[in-house]
């Protein structure tokens, strides 16, 4: 499906995310329902990729709901997160009650090693199938996109222009071994049919650069270091309503939807507090307090502007390949 959209009506389009979003946060379907919650209170230690912003909203609403719980968040890019816990698991035990993380990829390798505590069926309950896993449920959803110059010409249409000549050196591309969203992105483009690692190698031979993370692209491209690259549409949204010179591309087949999950660690010294935590973010309030900060909710029944098509990795055929094709994408581009 071809997908392309001109200057104005894009900035029409973010203009209602925008106040639908940020201004008082999308109102709940009229057939919504959620039952009472008893409150619940502890102490609970987060581990979070998850925007600031987001945490903040998150916990502001969860005060009204358990004012007596209490959470300690400790907020890092994916890979840092990983070395955080590797260690942690080397020297006696995981100190997070509850993880937050960015992608379903980042999350099952903590499952697979026994260190997550099965999904209460109530929370399983409260999202799409597909947006779940035995011991973790998604919490938002993140569109990866592409975003260009908008003095930049031509515009890119499609994933497949990252590689197009006429970007040779100017294009930018975030690193999959830092940032979760970045990791499914390899995980899409790397198995789809037209792309695969041959795709990646393209872009090495077009002089593609790597950084670290969505928001350096952005950056990048916003001060015009590169033409084009890829980055999450929340970021790419933000940014042009605070007037940065970028234009967000909707790229052929779709922007790459990714769920970020949350898991509860089984080792909790505090399940009951952590399980409430999980459970609070796939609630009403906490889909609405996450769907405030401009990421749209998982929970059909919370309101969101429409978007364009999506595409998504087949996760279950992911599991457990991660760490080859992070090896493969490292032979073409260095560890």
């Amino acid at each position: 499906m071809v997908h392309t959209r001109s200057h104005t009506l894009l900035r029409a389009i973010m203009a209602v995310s925008l106040c639908a979003a940020v201004v008082t946060g999308p109102t709940l379907a009229q057939d919504a329902s959620s039952p009472p919650v008893t409150p619940v209170d502890g102490e609970v230690a987060l581990y979070t990729s998850v925007t600031q912003d987001t945490i903040d909203a998150v916990l502001a609403a969860l005060s009204d709901v358990h004012p007596d719980l209490h959470v300690e968040v400790f907020r890092a890019p994916t890979g840092e997160l990983d070395a955080r816990i590797a260690t942690e698991q080397r020297i006696g035990g995981v100190g997070a009650d509850v993880l937050w993380l960015t992608d379903p990829l980042s999350v099952q390798r903590y499952q697979a090693d026994g260190l997550l505590a099965p999904l209460a069926a109530e929370v399983a309950a409260a999202v799409p199938e597909g947006f779940r896993g035995d011991t973790f449920v998604g919490t938002r959803l993140l569109d990866l996109v592409l975003v260009a110059g908008e003095d930049v010409s031509p515009q890119p249409v499609s994933w497949a222009d990252l590689a197009d000549p006429a970007y040779a050196g100017r294009a930018a591309i975030p690193d999959p071994g830092f940032a979760g969203s970045a990791l499914a992105a390899l995980g899409y483009l790397a198995t789809a049919d037209g792309y695969g690692m041959d795709f990646y190698q393209s872009l090495k031979d077009n002089g593609t650069v790597v950084v670290a993370s969505p928001v350096d692209v952005l950056t990048g491209v916003a001060e015009g270091n590169y033409d084009i690259g890829i980055t999450l549409d929340k970021l790419a949204r933000d940014a042009i309503e605070k007037g940065s010179p970028i234009e967000l591309v909707w790229p052929e087949p779709g922007a790459i939807a990714v769920f970020s999950p949350a898991a509860v660690v089984a080792s909790s010294d505090d399940l009951a507090a952590a399980q409430a935590l999980q459970a609070f973010l796939v609630s009403p309030e906490g889909q609405a307090a996450i769907a405030s900060t401009g990421w749209q909710p998982v929970r059909e029944d919370v309101a969101w502007p429409a978007t364009g098509p999506v595409v998504s990795p087949d996760w279950s055929a992911l599991y457990g390949n991660q760490q080859r094709l992070l090896e493969e994408y490292d032979a073409i581009f260095g560890g």
